[in-house]
């Protein structure tokens, strides 16, 4: 058995209220377990629990003061505490509503923004499909199988100086063609979104 005494509470709470990091702590190693308890069921939560402890006694500390007029610690712990989680709760709740909300709106403009991103490139491959065949040719070993000019001169039995024509004619004729019925597809896509 111990010979150690503890202080009453009401003498520890004196203590603290005077600044004494010893006396908190014992106020803190005696409540913080029970308290802790008390909060889980409150708040369902290890993690929220623990961390709503600390924030306790962390206002205690810092409000240490107030100590001297404390009659009933354990009641004045329990109502702080159940205040603290209660606003925590309330700022958890306000957080998911808030972030529910973002995805509510971000989802349909990133849905929309896909549907655009695929009618744009399926408005490409057409532009693609209307090109010339040796354009096309050229056009597709340069952009999707990134050969250089004088790879696809060479596979092809064309001289670097064709190559690059077809492929400025190329270029030049892809993007008249998304360009005049880009307009038209933005028509059909709005149409498609409001109605």
């Amino acid at each position: 058995m111990s010979d150690l005494v503890l202080p009453s509470e009401k003498e520890l709470l004196l203590r603290v209220s005077y600044g004494d990091e010893i006396a908190f702590s014992e106020l803190f190693k005696a409540h913080h377990q029970r308290l802790g308890t008390h909060i889980y069921r409150i708040t369902d939560s290890v993690e929220l629990a623990e961390e709503i402890v600390q924030d306790v006694f962390l206002k205690i500390w810092i409000n240490r003061k107030a100590l001297k007029t404390v009659q009933n610690f354990g009641a004045y712990l329990f109502i702080l505490s159940k205040n603290h989680a209660l606003n925590c709760l309330r700022q958890l709740a306000k957080e998911r509503m808030r972030q529910k909300a973002i995805e509510e709106n971000v989802v349909p403009i990133l849905e929309e923004q896909a549907t655009q991103n695929d009618n744009y490139y399926a408005l490409l491959d057409k532009a693609i499909d209307h090109l010339p065949p040796q354009q096309q040719k050229v056009y597709l070993l340069s952009r999707h199988k990134r050969l250089k000019y004088d790879e696809i001169a060479h596979q092809m039995g064309l001289s670097r100086e064709t190559v690059k024509k077809y492929l400025q004619g190329a270029t030049h004729s892809i993007t008249s063609y998304v360009q005049a019925h880009i307009d038209i597809l933005a028509i059909v896509t709005l149409a498609i979104i409001f109605f």
